[in-house]
């Protein structure tokens, strides 16, 4: 049987639309932050030699091997660690490091994390519900759904999930738990969300489980808080003229991305009418797509999953 790392498997999304934002040039020092199999690295980095070096960061395990053995041959220049980018400045720290030439986050969640039974992320089958993107994480999805109140379920389910029936569905799971058993596998918990939900509201908006699996994946990994501080240590960490590149995949990480790049790109923010400006705000990033940039037919042709990827860009002032 093959190691796990040699199925690693994730199409990078929007390569050339990375390439164009990021400007890769040998010499260059650049973190991707989100390593996943190294797809995007590895174009990164036969940009960046003679003389570049690029920095992977990524929490899984098998991520990390997989992009070990796809990148292997740019030897020194590829520098793997096992990390969260919520960590990033402290990251590039222990390789002597105070600033980057570029970043690269491509968030949410690879095609091989999404189909391989033993991670959890699916509503397909019938999983372990895990959604552990770091197996050393204290918390599963399991653990939640067992041990949260309905208050606590609900809150996750609008918050992370923008779920319309979130109490309702988590009226239903904690009376399946309390009469039966705990939820432990995807079909239990697909099965009570169909339950919960009004037959004519299942028929529309995709898979009645989307949302609820979303929601419980981003409370497991702690995503957007992780995001927050990623993006704020990224834009610091950046050299003048570095650039920040981001692609999401679901609303709540592109409205977070979109309003760090707006708040990072205001000037003076005194109430209008003061004559000398007071709170001496300034601007520390250019954004250079002033709306996102989306995949194009072609690369969708070929990798349906790209179909809700949104690219941000901005550029570090001097």
């Amino acid at each position: 049987m093959a190691p796990r790392h040699e199925k690693y498997y994730h199409a990078p999304v929007m390569p050339e639309e990375v390439l164009e934002c990021l400007k890769p040039a040998p010499g260059k020092i650049m973190v991707d932050a989100t390593l996943g199999g190294g797809g995007h690295s590895e174009a990164i980095l036969e940009r960046l030699l003679p003389g570049g070096k690029l920095i992977g960061i990524d929490q899984d395990d098998d991520a990390l091997r997989a992009a070990q053995a796809r990148l292997s041959r740019f030897g020194e220049a590829f520098k793997p660690v096992k990390g969260n980018f919520r960590h990033v400045a402290s990251i590039i720290k222990e390789f002597g490091l105070k600033n980057v030439d570029g970043l690269l986050f491509d968030l949410g969640v690879s095609s091989y994390q999404l189909d391989s039974p033993g991670r959890g992320f699916s509503y397909r089958g019938d999983v372990f519900l895990d959604m552990r993107m770091d197996q050393s994480l204290p918390l599963t999805a399991a653990d939640l759904l067992r041990d949260l109140s309905k208050r606590q379920l609900t809150g996750i389910f609008r918050k992370y999930g923008e779920e319309k029936w979130a109490a309702r569905i988590a009226s239903f799971i904690v009376e399946y738990r309390q009469k039966k058993e705990p939820i432990s596998r995807s079909k239990q918990l697909v099965q009570i969300i169909k339950n919960s939900i009004p037959a004519a509201a299942r028929r529309r908006g995709g898979h009645p489980a989307k949302r609820i699996f979303q929601a419980l994946r981003i409370a497991v990994n702690s995503e957007l808080e992780n995001l927050k501080k990623g993006l704020e240590q990224g834009i610091d960490i950046l050299q003048a003229r570095g650039r920040i590149v981001v692609i999401a995949y679901q609303s709540l990480e592109d409205v977070l991305v979109k309003k760090q790049f707006r708040e990072s790109s205001r000037g003076c923010i005194c109430p209008p009418g003061i004559p000398v400006c007071r709170c001496n705000n300034v601007p520390v990033l250019k954004i250079l797509t002033r709306k996102p940039l989306y995949a194009a037919p072609k690369e969708l042709s070929k990798n349906p999953r790209a179909k809700s990827a949104r690219l941000r860009a901005a550029e570090k002032l001097a």
